[in-house]
């Protein structure tokens, strides 16, 4: 008595699966092969596209990076590359605008890599710290404080994303005791404050990289 079960009948039936398969795909790519004849030179275009626009982009960044660091106030989109941001936060630095520098510092935080952001953020700390100095010197303690106080919390965030870098931490420092280390800056509030921005800075050991 013979079984239909037998390894013949198997390999039969395995055969006749596949051969059923490889119409039926042939079948698909019969009736497909049509749309995707069309279809590849759209998708080809749009990449061309996409890669020329990239490269506009990138060169259009590149010119307004030349152009702000030579010196020229050219006004930057908050959507711009990270390189461009960072530019743009020098420039205003670099010109004693650094009230306008933090919208960009935002924009950096969401796109730039971790060295770009700790490098704004540094620098934004030590415009902040700057204007705390230039208060100083006008004996204006209380409008000092909040600036000394932004400047800290900006080193952090730099030290932050470059645990190692060591200016961050030596400016950090200062921040944290320019007043404390300071007695006449504890005078009564209101009471004027004279000081030597040269002096300030011959009594604290070493000077912040980045301030003048």
């Amino acid at each position: 008595m013979t079984l239909s079960s037998t390894p013949d009948a198997f390999g039969q039936a395995r055969r006749t699966r596949h051969a059923d398969w490889r119409v039926t795909a042939a079948g698909l790519w019969g009736r497909a092969r049509p749309h995707a004849l069309i279809l590849l030179p759209i998708i080809f275009v749009l990449i061309a596209l996409s890669s020329l626009g990239m490269a506009i982009r990138l060169a259009d960044a590149n010119a307004k990076i030349r152009a702000l660091k030579a010196n020229h106030d050219v006004a930057v989109a908050m959507d711009s590359p990270p390189e461009l941001l960072l530019a743009r936060i020098e420039f205003l630095l670099d010109h004693d605008r650094v009230d306008e520098i933090q919208p960009y510092v935002e924009a950096l935080d969401k796109t730039g890599s971790d060295a770009l952001r700790a490098i704004a953020h540094y620098n934004f700390a030590n415009g902040r710290l700057r204007q705390a100095f230039d208060l100083l010197t006008q004996g204006k303690l209380d409008a000092a404080g909040p600036f000394v106080v932004l400047s800290r919390q900006e080193y952090r965030l730099a030290l932050t994303l470059a645990p190692g870098d060591w200016d961050a931490k030596f400016n950090l420092d200062v921040a944290s005791r320019l007043i404390r280390d300071f007695p006449a800056f504890e005078r009564t509030i209101g009471d004027a404050v004279k000081t030597d921005r040269k002096k300030i800075w011959t009594d604290i050991p070493g000077k912040p990289e980045g301030l003048p």
